[in-house]
């Protein structure tokens, strides 16, 4: 593997002559919607997988150190207890990818995180998260500021009017600063894609933000009025191809913003599968930004083991 993308020097030639068919991405899509979900235990692995790769998200304005201390007892616990070891998985394990949460609810989470034993890494969403209109000097310090209460991942979101207006430096510039504001943080780069105006945006904003050294590419804030579409993947996966072709660093994707189902999430992986390969698969290579998936998830993994649905106090609250 060779490890962690350093991200090159511009090469606006990998950009120059870029044509997305806008159509065929779009009738693409269309049969992604209509595949045929896997059943059974298959089913239930393919579930269990989404969860690890799940980013477990609170990004309110009424966020308290309280509901972030019980979305990490979730992170840590997202599946009960009883149902993993009727699937013989008691003992693998599993917890989400990451807890996301705002840069002054980092600690919180890091302390609560610590004090259960776990090692699950805390993200904060950071640069003028979500709408990017934030003066550079204070989204580096933001992010160094979200580093030093302990995030481990940052999810930065980008100028959306760079990529509006062909300032393709001006984004590569801003995105490298970012990454060296990071420090040992892994980088995620939100591109906004229901806001940049066209397919071929996304895919130059996308190979833009890799060549800037992102460890992660993002479709949305979960924030905008479009968030993470099917059409809008199969770009951005392409251009992760793409540029792992080029540079062979391989750049992670997540998806985020309206993942709310099970069916959504196992057909979210899938995809990734066909366009990049199994070795994506992994946390390290993919996430799920998500608020309220887990919780279908859950319901889908106890309908499974027991043929009925959970009621609602029977699931632990995300």
């Amino acid at each position: 593997m060779a490890g962690r993308n350093p991200g090159t020097e511009l090469e606006l030639g990998w950009i120059s002559k870029v044509y997305v068919n806008r159509p065929a991405v779009v009738r693409h899509a269309e049969q992604i919607k209509k595949w045929k979900t896997v059943k059974g235990n298959w089913q239930a692995a393919w579930l269990l997988k989404a969860v690890t790769c799940i980013d477990l998200t609170t990004l309110s304005g009424d966020d308290t150190p309280s509901n972030v201390q019980r979305l990490c007892f979730k992170a840590k616990h997202p599946i009960r207890k009883d149902l993993l070891k009727a699937l013989d998985m008691h003992d693998k394990g599993i917890t989400v990818g990451a807890v996301c949460v705002y840069p002054a609810r980092v600690s919180d989470a890091v302390n609560t995180l610590k004090a259960a034993g776990c090692n699950i890494p805390v993200a904060s969403v950071a640069a003028g998260f979500p709408s990017g209109q934030t003066p550079l000097e204070a989204k580096l310090t933001e992010i160094r500021l979200a580093v030093e209460y302990g995030a481990r991942e940052i999810d930065i979101v980008i100028s959306r009017s760079l990529v509006l207006t062909g300032q393709w430096e001006g984004l590569y510039e801003e995105i490298r600063l970012c990454r060296a504001a990071c420090g040992e943080a892994h980088m995620k780069t939100i591109l906004a894609t229901g806001e940049l105006g066209s397919l071929a945006n996304v895919y130059k904003a996308s190979m833009i933000a890799m060549m800037a050294g992102s460890d992660f590419i993002k479709t949305s804030t979960g924030k905008e009025v479009e968030n993470a579409t099917f059409p809008v993947g199969i770009v951005m996966m392409r251009a992760i191809k793409e540029y792992y072709w080029q540079t062979g660093y391989k750049v992670g994707f997540k998806p985020a913003g309206g993942i709310r189902t099970a069916k959504e999430a196992i057909t979210w992986l899938m995809l990734v599968k066909e366009e990049l390969g199994v070795e994506w698969l992994t946390p390290e290579l993919f996430r799920l930004g998500a608020s309220s998936l887990l919780g279908d998830i859950e319901q889908q993994v106890f309908y499974h083991v027991t043929g009925s649905y959970a009621l609602q106090h029977e699931l632990a609250m995300a």
